[in-house]
């Protein structure tokens, strides 16, 4: 496989396929050093040029499944408290295909790296991912409608714009890359339309909040993107408790 280096995926300022209302806008704007410091960091260069280490990525896609569960839950939480039942229904979508979509891509990794769904039950959540779960949930439950949106919306953006900066940069997979399929899923087009959705329910629930609750929203969405950054990171030190 040939490996491309010095892969540029940092720039914020791209064409997305998907419309950015005003106010997802505000938050990738507010967001926009640690926005671009995922795509900078060294786990997601290693992933993208096939070079990562396997171990590193068994570490991630375990610990990935069990922050999934807590996606999951988080977006199932939002739809109780949607009142139109088209939102409700949609983020009930959400919430399953979190578990059924992605964890069938987990599940073919698993065969390959040797783990299944009893060992990642039994796993122990590392620090970050712990405290990433913790955040989500505690907006979903406690936060305006806004902000649970805003702190959900960072994980399926970040995963969605990474898969498609690197098939601008990186053109076809190549047919030896030993993580084609986790490339190839995040650059699927239907999640064009997963995101449009997605960002305009952001838009009408920030157009229905007050200037404190946008505020905080922009908050929730900065915080899951430093998470975001810190999953990649404890990943690539396979993070552990240190007591």
């Amino acid at each position: 496989m040939s490996v491309t280096t010095n892969l540029s995926f940092s720039d914020v300022s791209v064409d997305r396929a998907y419309p950015v209302p005003p106010f997802a806008a505000a938050c990738v704007d507010a967001a926009r050093d640690s926005w671009g410091a995922s795509f900078d960091h060294p786990f997601v260069q290693a992933l993208a040029q096939g070079t990562l280490q396997a171990e590193r990525f068994r570490f991630y896609q375990m610990q990935d499944a069990r922050y999934l569960e807590a996606f999951s839950d988080a977006a199932a939480l939002i739809s109780t408290r949607c009142p139109d039942p088209d939102d409700k229904l949609w983020f009930i979508d959400a919430a399953r295909m979190a578990l059924v979509v992605e964890g069938e891509l987990h599940a073919g990794y698993g065969e390959q790296l040797g783990y299944d769904a009893d060992d990642i039950a039994a796993l122990t959540l590392t620090p970050n991912n712990r405290a990433y779960q913790d955040h989500m949930i505690s907006v979903a439950q406690r936060g305006s409608l806004v902000e649970a949106v805003a702190a959900l919306t960072p994980c399926p953006w970040l995963y969605i714009e990474l898969g498609q900066r690197m098939e601008a940069e990186m053109g076809a997979i190549p047919d030896d890359h030993p993580y084609a399929d986790w490339l190839a899923m995040y650059r699927d087009p239907e999640f064009n339309d997963y995101m449009a959705n997605l960002l305009s329910r952001l838009q009408r629930f920030a157009d229905a909040a007050d200037g404190a609750a946008r505020s905080r929203a922009k908050e929730a969405f900065q915080t899951s993107i430093r998470y975001e950054w810190m999953f990649w990171d404890q990943a690539w030190t396979q993070q552990t408790w240190p007591v």
